[in-house]
């Protein structure tokens, strides 16, 4: 004799239940490309070459990994950074080395978050694509390559200085395999720096 679907208690899941978490996974999915153009674009500018990464980074991402959302966001995140190295390396080689002679005078915040320069990772993501987006553009452009992509990585991809000086170094760039954790969070800080600087600016004009 046949039997029905098993209740909570059994192993299957209703097909109601079945459908809602189909539902919430493709909506994170949704999210984390949605996510992947403007951290793209931040890290080589917009443009055909940020599409270029995108596509490559959802090619080669396990987005449907079933794991919590945390952490698919970011391993996708890294994916898509590690084909963003390879544009921006390609443009210019050696852009990725691990800077040395860092000036303690470079660096006027002490802690290694975002918070520290009055705004957080999603305001600063919003600000990107708000009215406010030419003007913080054109300040992550002026930023030294190493310190940009430091900055996007920290500050935006929400990785930590540990995770951000393994991704540098597993890209293999000229110089890249002398990044640490101490330097990331170094040259992270002065990125800070600079961001309070200009938010500062922006809200006395």
């Amino acid at each position: 004799m046949a039997q029905g679907p098993k209740t909570q208690g059994g192993s299957a899941a209703s097909p109601n239940q079945a459908s809602e978490d189909a539902q919430r996974t493709e909506d994170m999915l949704d999210i984390i490309v949605s996510d992947f153009y403007g951290l793209a674009s931040a890290l080589v500018g917009e443009g055909e070459e940020s599409a270029a990464v995108v596509e490559a980074a959802v090619a080669a991402a396990d987005l449907d990994c079933g794991c919590n959302a945390a952490v698919v966001r970011k391993s996708s995140y890294k994916v898509l950074a590690a084909e963003a190295f390879k544009v921006m390396e390609r443009r210019q080689p050696g852009s990725l080395a691990a800077p040395e002679g860092i000036k303690a005078d470079d660096v006027c915040i002490e802690e290694d978050e975002i918070e520290s320069a009055g705004i957080s990772g999603a305001e600063f993501g919003r600000m990107l694509v708000g009215p406010e987006r030419e003007r913080v553009r054109q300040w992550l452009e002026k930023l030294p390559v190493a310190q940009r992509t430091v900055f996007v990585l920290r500050g935006m991809a929400g990785l930590d200085s540990a995770e951000t000086a393994d991704l540098l170094k597993a890209s293999s760039a000229p110089g890249a395999g002398a990044w640490s954790r101490e330097a990331v969070r170094e040259i992270f800080r002065i990125g800070l720096c600079s961001l309070a600087s200009q938010l500062l600016h922006a809200r006395n004009n």
